[in-house]
């Protein structure tokens, strides 16, 4: 049993308390901007164990007779379809999703706003595909010299350009699909429409990570560097915050350097001096007293960073990294004192390749191997065959495992697997003979109609998910997908499971 370090009750008490305390300072309206990711928050549930990853949707159902939410997403982001990596959507298909999924926990989305809209068509049509639904689109354009003119951006012809998006709650939660969205800036627009029609607003931003009362060096925020590793964010002291209150803070580098710009917009707009004293007094994060296990959650954090390594190595060696970033979080797992074997399912899994490869059981000379850590800490292995893939190998064993099936057991059929097998070589003639691990899932779950033990080690996938897992290989995409349904924790080897260059 994973030990508990996070209190979600805890939390979510402080946090709602410090919101509504946020708002009561600023009187009718309060926009906050909420950084991270508003739903299924798997990088602080892999860091802080224990922690909900939708616990900020429930703290906005205990607020939301108070709340509004708009949603924010960069008309650039829609044209060239950026993919969010942990869903593997992109994300407009993403905000629709979130969009979704508010509806169904009992919350709606008051608008959406397309920023640094420039007639992009697929933007274009993302708006239309809204508005034909019945949801209110704002199109806010690129403003000429934004950020750093500031005469420009807070006049007529910047923030006052930007149509008013109309809410009728006291707290406005502005959010987005990722980084980059625009939700600042749409924050400051509404906020300057509301001063000069002389309503009294306000603006905080929502902050998870890095956790201010928390140590720079504190793995959970050492967590978090490695997690913007693309962006290049590094944690750093803030220094507005020591100079003010004579307390040392952790923040990053990005908000540390926007606020004295971010402090004259705010005094330009409302002619009075900014309330705020430093970037950490802008942000609302209880997270930190969330924290009832620290050496828990130092020990779930320096996996995540190993886990990050490889994810970015993986990542490089497709193209979509730059060494820098490789070079980045490896810096950080160098000063933390681990390696990329410190993960427990590393080393097992290299090792089923190797014995594999030693029998001579591969598939067409490729041999690979896949380890999967169970809630009781036991390692289950299992490498690819002219049948099934590593990963399918894997989960049927894991699932055997936790049913108390013998290993030696057969849950399908040599027909069943035969005939599929037949289909894709020489009705489909795919090139790739073995089950990927969607086609295992599918197998198994019609062998479970016939097979009571099939049913019962089907019945226990769910219990793999936030299970360990890594693979020699970068995962298939026929794999990909189901891992990501069962919930593994995968990381992969930054090795190709063959030397052809599509598929």
């Amino acid at each position: 049993m994973k030990t508990i370090g996070f209190d979600n009750e805890k939390y979510l008490r402080e946090q709602t308390e410090e919101i509504l305390a946020r708002q009561r300072m600023f009187g009718s309206k309060l926009y906050l901007e909420f950084g991270g990711k508003l739903m299924w928050d798997y990088h602080a549930a892999r860091v802080l164990p224990g922690y909900d990853p939708n616990v900020k949707l429930r703290l906005l159902q205990k607020l939301k007779d108070h709340v509004d939410i708009v949603l924010c997403i960069y008309a650039g982001d829609i044209e060239r379809k950026k993919m969010r990596a942990d869903f593997g959507i992109s994300y407009d298909a993403d905000a629709l999703r979130l969009i979704d999924d508010l509806r169904a926990w009992g919350l709606s989305v008051r608008a959406v706003v397309i920023t640094r809209f420039d007639g992009q068509p697929a933007a274009i049509q993302f708006r239309n595909k809204l508005e034909r639904r019945g949801v209110r689109v704002y199109c806010h354009r690129s403003t000429r010299g934004y950020p750093t003119d500031i005469d420009t951006v807070v006049s007529e012809e910047g923030y006052g350009a930007a149509e008013y998006v109309e809410t009728e709650r006291p707290i406005v939660v502005v959010t987005g699909p990722g980084p980059g969205s625009g939700k600042l800036a749409t924050c400051l627009t509404l906020l300057y429409h509301d001063c000069r029609a002389g309503r009294a607003a306000g603006y905080a931003k929502f902050e998870t990570f890095p956790i201010w009362n928390l140590p720079l060096k504190h793995p959970v925020n050492i967590a978090y560097e490695a997690a913007t590793a693309d962006l290049a964010d590094v944690n750093m002291i803030d220094p507005f915050h020591a100079e003010a209150h004579g307390v040392v803070t952790t923040n990053y580098n990005r908000d540390v350097a926007a606020f004295p710009l971010l402090r004259a917009i705010w005094e330009k707009i409302t002619h009075e001096p900014c309330p705020y004293k430093s970037p950490t007094d802008m942000g609302v994060n209880r997270c930190g007293f969330g924290i009832v296990d620290d050496a828990a959650c130092r020990a779930a954090s320096e996996q995540e960073v190993i886990r990050r390594w490889f994810r970015t190595v993986v990542e490089y060696t497709m193209g979509a990294a730059d060494k820098a970033q490789v070079d980045r979080v490896k810096l950080l797992m160098d000063g933390m004192g681990l390696k990329p074997e410190d993960r427990p399912v590393v080393i097992p899994a290299r090792e089923a390749a190797e014995e594999g490869k030693r029998l001579g059981r591969g598939d067409h000379g490729i041999f690979t191997g896949a380890a999967i850590e169970l809630p009781d800490g036991t390692v289950v292995t299992g490498k690819n065959s002219a049948t099934m893939h590593a990963a399918s190998s894997v989960v049927l064993n894991a699932a055997k495992k936790l049913a108390g099936l013998p290993d030696k057991l057969h849950l399908l059929p040599p027909d069943v697997l035969g005939r599929i097998v037949e289909l894709r070589t020489n009705i489909l003639r795919d090139k790739e003979h073995s089950l990927n691990l969607d086609e295992l899932l599918v197998a198994l779950a019609m062998s479970a109609g016939a097979n009571p033990a099939a049913k019962l080690a089907m019945e226990c996938l769910p219990q793999l998910r936030d299970c360990e897992m890594h693979l020699t290989h970068i995962v298939a995409p026929g794999d990909e997908s189901g891992l990501r349904r069962i919930g593994l924790r995968t990381t992969s080897d930054p090795v190709f499971r063959s030397s052809a260059l599509l598929g």
